[in-house]
């Protein structure tokens, strides 16, 4: 069986990285973004639920004491 010839593997993977960093850079530089990200305001609604006004407790299967 031949050898298999790996001389060029590196200019391939070199040029490979190169051609998918230029691309993404020109992809990302054709995007708009908003000059300022924080000038949407946004509204909080608070639901009220029952739980939310109690003190709830959760109790592990291995804290509660041993009943035999």
């Amino acid at each position: 069986m031949p050898q298999l010839d790996t001389s060029t593997w590196l200019t391939t993977i070199l040029s490979m990285i190169i051609t998918l960093f230029i691309v993404f850079q020109l992809k990302i530089s054709k995007l708009n973004f908003p000059l300022n990200p924080m000038s949407k305001i946004t509204n909080k609604h608070k639901s009220n639920n029952p739980w939310e006004t109690k003190w709830t407790k959760i109790y592990s299967p291995h804290s509660l004491s041993q009943q035999s």
